[in-house]
């Protein structure tokens, strides 16, 4: 078992967040588009709650105040639609599901999913306390040998599947928010056929991350007080 939990945390740093080589001349021309915001972040509370729908269903989550950079990177992402159409691209039943990397809107650079990113990475925020318990997102990163504080990628998160096999990661990496509800969508997505490298033999999208769509329960009708219409 131990073996195994080391294999798979090896696996996710080196995977996790390698920078992209060639794309500053893409970057600064996305930089000069005008963005068109999916939401306003600055409406949003201290620990947001975010429903990130997928092909398999709605995973809702709440993001910690207690690492404040994670969660205004996410967010700033999200209102962006920065995640809208991206697949999760590395899946392990039993550990966890991966997500967030921009290349895999090209499948032809299948080769490279993994390594993509904004073009930054964030300091880690790791917090006693803030586990890798089950439906926890946290973020991925390069492996200790490359990145020795422990700085987050910039965009890709992964979200636990099962908690035994990834208390090893504990304090190793940043978890910045909790599932609350579509356990069961991680699950499904956990259990799908994968071929050699972790990838979903079927694309599984995010469809889009957005804040929780609060349903308000109808306003009662007063009895009796409809006016007679006189004829």
């Amino acid at each position: 078992m131990k073996k195994t939990v080391l294999k798979l945390m090896c696996a996710l740093g080196i995977i996790a967040m390698a920078p992209a080589c060639g794309n500053s001349g893409q970057k600064q021309n996305k930089e000069k588009e005008e963005k068109t915001m999916a939401f306003d972040a600055s409406t949003l509370s201290e620990e947001p709650v975010l429903d990130i729908k997928t092909d398999l269903g709605t995973i809702k989550v709440k993001l910690y105040k207690q690492t404040p950079q994670h969660r205004d990177n996410f967010v700033k992402l999200a209102s962006e639609g920065y995640y809208d159409g991206l697949l999760f691209h590395r899946v392990i039943n039993g550990f966890m599901i991966q997500t967030g990397d921009p290349l895999t809107k090209d499948s032809s650079q299948s080769a490279k999913y993994g390594t993509g990113g904004p073009g930054y990475t964030i300091p880690a925020e790791i917090v006693p306390g803030l586990t890798h318990k089950k439906g926890a997102l946290a973020a991925a990163r390069r492996g200790d040998a490359a990145n020795p504080m422990k700085e987050s990628s910039g965009s890709q998160f992964y979200i636990v599947q099962d908690p035994n096999t990834c208390a090893q990661l504990d304090g190793q990496y940043t978890v910045f928010g909790e599932t609350l509800s579509g356990f069961d969508v991680i699950d499904k997505i956990a259990a799908v056929q994968t071929d050699g490298r972790d990838k979903p033999v079927k694309d599984i999208h995010i469809i889009s991350i957005r804040p929780e769509v609060k349903v308000q329960a109808p306003a009662e009708t007063a009895v009796g007080t409809e006016a007679a219409v006189e004829e």
